[in-house]
């Protein structure tokens, strides 16, 4: 197997001899390498964070109309669907459609009529696979 060149180095053999023989630095090492990118990462990202209401409304008012009609039928269903949930009503249908891969639309505050249930009339699909 050919070695990489870092694995010549020396600094990168002691490296992995000092975090290989004490759990102290092991443990330092591996704060420092989760730590530092971290609070890079948060600060890079507040420098780069505009909280400037001028450069939001010219971004609103550029924005293509497949988003900003993406953006008002997700405000809807939002607002529809706390008002289920401070009403207390029963939800449920929403997560039958969605394991069913659907996506239940609708008229604002029209409630969802309950999913159908499989008829009786239908053959099942072992029924179906005997009768051949």
């Amino acid at each position: 197997m050919s070695q990489l060149l870092w694995e010549k180095s020396g600094t990168w053999r002691w490296l992995v001899k000092m975090t290989r023989d004490s759990k102290p630095f092991f443990i330092g090492f591996a704060t420092v390498c989760g730590v530092v990118p971290g609070v890079i990462g948060y600060f890079v990202m507040q420098a780069t964070n505009s909280g400037n209401p001028e450069l939001e409304a010219q971004l609103r008012k550029n924005a293509r109309p497949e988003s900003l009609m993406m953006g008002q039928a997700n405000k809807e269903r939002l607002a529809e669907y706390l008002g289920e949930l401070q009403r207390k009503e029963n939800t449920n249908d929403r997560y039958v459609a969605a394991l069913k891969g659907e996506t239940l639309t609708r008229s604002p505050y029209v409630r969802i009529q309950p999913v159908s249930k499989p008829s009786d009339e239908e053959p099942s699909k072992e029924q179906k696979q005997g009768g051949s």
